[in-house]
């Protein structure tokens, strides 16, 4: 079971209170992870990536385990701890101004 952590706009617009569990048959990746919440979560699809791209918005980012992933590959396997339900994959929106 992985866990996932969207911020509270995102909970609100899909419906849910606290984490969203997910079963992901196979090798768990940031790609696989936004694939099955989109497909429970219709409502989602393109808020947190672009819908004809599939890229990450500008100000979304992903962490687990304490590492920022935003950047890297998503079809990356991403750290047993998440892959294991240990840890979540957190979904955030960056802050930017001054």
């Amino acid at each position: 079971m992985t866990r996932v952590t969207l911020p509270a706009h995102l909970r609100k617009l899909a419906g849910v209170d606290g984490e969203v569990e997910l079963n992901i048959a196979g090798e768990v990746t940031t790609c696989s992870i936004l694939d099955a919440l989109e497909e429970r979560y219709p409502v989602l699809c393109g808020t947190i990536r672009d819908q004809r791209t599939r890229r990450r918005r500008p100000y979304v980012r992903y962490y687990a385990a304490r590492q920022d992933l935003s950047h890297d590959a998503d079809d990356e396997p991403l750290p047993s701890e998440v892959a294991e339900g240990k840890e979540p994959f957190i979904v955030l929106g960056a802050i930017s101004g001054g």
